[in-house]
Parts: structure tokens; C-alpha cells; sequence
């Protein structure tokens, strides 16, 4: 209920009672005192019954066009996150479904190649799936990518996550050759040919079917959660019954791996320009942590932006 619908409200059924409490004062009976009483209660239980009202929870969805949020949230501990995950899993009913299947999103234990997908997912119907190279010493970007048909879709979609990446290690190679000037430009140089060979090794990788699917978006019943919570290779299920459309949800599934503790703000490393804007998909703009050296010079993006512009299944 709108701010200004409720003190309407609450004029209608506060200044009519209060009126003839009033006048009843002004004209005093040997009742007034009982009929003052019971104004006066009626009253309180009316301003009772409209501050419950502006104070009481909503329904659970969210107001119109607000971005729903899925998954860890930021400087929240992983561990605690997914511990939470399996209590709202195991309290969801199967009348969470009563408009129609609810999304949850499904996390996997590992990194997983498209063709293990449908075993895993035990043929559940699948909506995006969220992909990352996971290469030793090197900084790579996740990606997030509607499908329909698993593992099909996913393949395609890789494929063009790897031509995307060869432009963009062509475009810092010819970057790193026009590098000329003071020493301080001399030094982007190094940072540029850094990136070039973290895009094409994260090409190579998607190239050959790589085992980088590390999550997915999928609508199923709450029975069927619960069961599919429990399939070899699954992680944790974080049920989103709050999400009616994919395009007001932003969802971030941890990486899988083991959990670390929230940390304070990391100093950022050297990053060169973006490559100049494709039509072709791009990546989420979030980058995962190194899994064995420190963060390399790869292309980079605001940790934890829109989840937009990802791969089309073909």
C-alpha cells in the first residue's frame, strides 16, 4: 500500500470516530465516561491496526522494475551463505509453486564440460548457465549465458565466448605494438601483451569444450529441488522463489573451490583499456580471483555489475 493511500485511510477512520467524541463532550450525559472509553479504545485499536499495517512485512515480492539479488552477497562469507541456502531449501513448500515452478540457483562442486550437465541436472530444464575458464595464475572473466538445450546451447555459446576473446587478443597485440612514448606509456606494454595471452589462452579453453561451467539458473518444483539438491556434483541449491523474470535478477554463485572468509578491499592491479565494444556477446564484467598466483593484467570490470549483454544460445 502507497504512503499516502494509508493516511488517507486512516483519516477516514480516525476523524469520524474523533468528531463524535467531540460532541459528545460538548453535550455531557451521565454516559460520557463509558462512551469516552470506548471512542478512545476504538481509536488506539484503529492507529493499532494502521501502523501493523505500515510496519508488517509485503508478501515477498519485490515492488515493480527492483533488481533481485541471488547468491552471496557482498562481504558475506561463503560458507554462511550456503548454510543458509539449504535452510530456505529445506523450508520451501511445494506452495512456493503456486505461480507456477519457482527459480533457484544451482551450484556445482566443480567446474563441469557441457556434456556433464544433463547427468548432473538430471534433465532439468535450464535457463542460463554461468561459465569461467578456470586456468592456474590467471585472472578470467565469468561469464553468463542463456540457454535452452544443455549441452547443445552451452557448446555454441562457448564457441562465441572464443571468437570474442581471439578479437580481444588481437586488439591488445596491436595495442602493445603502437606502445610508444614516455617511459610511464612504455609501461602499458607489458600490461597489454598480459592480456592478450590471458584471452587466448581463455579462447583455447572454450575452444576444446573446457570444464568451466561452475553454476545454473533453472526452474523446477520444490520436491524437485530438494532432490536435485542432493544429485552427485551439486553444491548447494539457493531456491529464488522472490524472482518472477530473469531480466530483473542479478545472480552470483560463488566459484567452486574451497571457501574463503570475506576480505577487506584488494588493491587493484594494472589494467588496460577495454577492446573496443563487439556486437557479439560480451561477459558479465566480473572477473574471478586467481587460483594460484596473484591477479594478472587481464581485461577487467566493475566486480559484481549488470549481469547483461551475455552469449545467445544458437
Amino acid at each position: 500500500m502507497r504512503f499516502d493511500d494509508l493516511l488517507r485511510r486512516i483519516d477516514d477512520a480516525v476523524i469520524p470516530p474523533l468528531g463524535r467524541l467531540l460532541d459528545r463532550l460538548r453535550r455531557p450525559t451521565g454516559h460520557t465516561g463509558l462512551l469516552t472509553v470506548v471512542s478512545l479504545v476504538s481509536v488506539t485499536a484503529v492507529l493499532a491496526t494502521a501502523v501493523w499495517v505500515a510496519e508488517r512485512p509485503g508478501s515477498g515480492d519485490p515492488p515493480a522494475g527492483e533488481v533481485v539479488r541471488v547468491g552471496v552477497p557482498e562481504g558475506a562469507s561463503v560458507p554462511s551463505y550456503l548454510a543458509e541456502s539449504r535452510r530456505e531449501l529445506d523450508a520451501l513448500s511445494a506452495e512456493a509453486s503456486g505461480k507456477g515452478p519457482p527459480y533457484a540457483l544451482v551450484m556445482f562442486a566443480a567446474y563441469l564440460a557441457p556434456d556433464r550437465l544433463p547427468t548432473v541436472l538430471d534433465g532439468a530444464p535450464v535457463s542460463e548457465v554461468f561459465i569461467r575458464a578456470p586456468l592456474p595464475g590467471m585472472q578470467t572473466q565469468i561469464a553468463r549465458m542463456p540457454v535452452r538445450r544443455v549441452p547443445e546451447d552451452v557448446v555454441a555459446g562457448m564457441l562465441r565466448f572464443a571468437d570474442r576473446k581471439e578479437r580481444e587478443a588481437r586488439e591488445y597485440q596491436e595495442r602493445a605494438a603502437e606502445v610508444v612514448g614516455t617511459p610511464e606509456e612504455a609501461d602499458l606494454r607489458p600490461v597489454y601483451e598480459t592480456a592478450a595471452r590471458v584471452a587466448i589462452a581463455e579462447a583455447t579453453a572454450y575452444r576444446a569444450n573446457c570444464s568451466c561451467v561452475y553454476a545454473a539458473v533453472l526452474r523446477a518444483a520444490a520436491p524437485d529441488l530438494k532432490r536435485l539438491a542432493a544429485r552427485p556434483g551439486v553444491r548447494a541449491v539457493d531456491p529464488a522463489p522472490e524472482v518472477r523474470t530473469l531480466d530483473r535478477a542479478v545472480f552470483l554463485p560463488p566459484l567452486p573451490g574451497p571457501d574463503p572468509e570475506p576480505t577487506s578491499v584488494v588493491e587493484p592491479t594494472p589494467t588496460p583499456p577495454a577492446p573496443t565494444p563487439t556486437a557479439e556477446p560480451t561477459p558479465t564484467g566480473e572477473e574471478a580471483a586467481p587460483t594460484t598466483a596473484p591477479p594478472t593484467a587481464a581485461p577487467t570490470g566493475p566486480a559484481g555489475g549488470d549481469l547483461t549483454g551475455s552469449p545467445e544460445p544458437g
